[in-house]
């Protein structure tokens, strides 16, 4: 099973870059963020055309998260965190694909920090760390798949101070990440490619993408009884450099 977590920014906007990658690299499940889609605005029609079943939830202009499955309907199992009945941002959802349980995450940014901002990705944070508890005491398999907004490490940035106030990487950012490993979480890219920087995101702004200065937010994290069956583990990194990109590129495992 070859599971994906890709922020598309902007699904409609970029719906053939999606539709040709998903041609071309076969994967089982994806994990789409930052859809930036009503639920009515869905492409469903051609990503189903694609060979794809999907769950989602969609927000205006914002945020937004859904799950593919090729040849298969995913089976919703819900479609926000629990924790906050008041948190109504599209940030998560949760679907069974052939016998694993697949996340789609878009944790918070949390920028400006300090403020209001950072308190509410670090809020997320616990209430993820607390649903994700759940499945490892009851030894389920699972993939957290999704754009964490968080480089774990120095080895996750390229060298530069200028994101040192960014929110990205910020301790108490880190610590809440190593937080949510420490329940027996495995991160699969940083497993299998334990000293190459493996970015997944190039700003926009100042020609990153042509520099290489990227950082690795978008991660998948995999439960305790799927480990032993990790397998691969990659980016696909020129994805980003294609006409009308988003600005993530997709990363991706293979489960035996």
């Amino acid at each position: 099973m070859k599971v994906a977590t890709f922020n598309i920014n902007n699904i409609n906007r970029r719906l053939p870059n999606l539709l040709a990658w998903l041609k071309r690299a076969k994967p089982d499940v994806v994990a789409l963020q930052e859809l930036k889609s009503t639920d009515r605005d869905f492409p469903r029609a051609a990503i189903e055309k694609a060979g794809f079943g999907a769950v989602w939830r969609g927000q205006k202009t914002w945020n937004g998260v859904a799950i593919l499955a090729r040849n298969a309907d995913p089976v919703l199992i819900r479609d926000s965190l629990p924790g906050n009945n008041g948190d109504h941002e599209a940030r998560y959802i949760e679907a069974a694909v052939k016998g694993v349980v697949v996340t789609s995450i878009y944790l918070p940014n949390g920028n400006p920090q300090p403020g209001p901002k950072f308190d509410y990705k670090l809020d997320w944070f616990r209430r993820l760390r607390t649903h994700a508890a759940a499945f490892i005491k009851q030894d389920v398999p699972v993939v957290l798949a999704g754009d964490y907004n968080v480089a774990p490490t120095a080895l996750d940035i390229y060298p530069t101070k200028s994101w040192d106030k960014d929110a990205l990487i910020q301790p108490k950012s880190r610590t809440a990440y190593k937080s949510l490993l420490a329940q027996g979480w495995t991160d699969a890219i940083r497993t299998l490619h334990p000293s190459s920087p493996m970015f997944t995101f190039w700003d926009y702004k100042r020609n990153r993408w042509p520099r290489d200065a990227g950082l690795r937010l978008d991660h998948l994290l995999v439960s305790p009884v799927l480990a032993p069956r990790l397998k691969k583990a990659g980016i696909d990194r020129l994805v980003r450099g294609e006409e009308g990109a988003s600005d993530h590129a997709p990363a991706w495992i293979e489960l035996r």
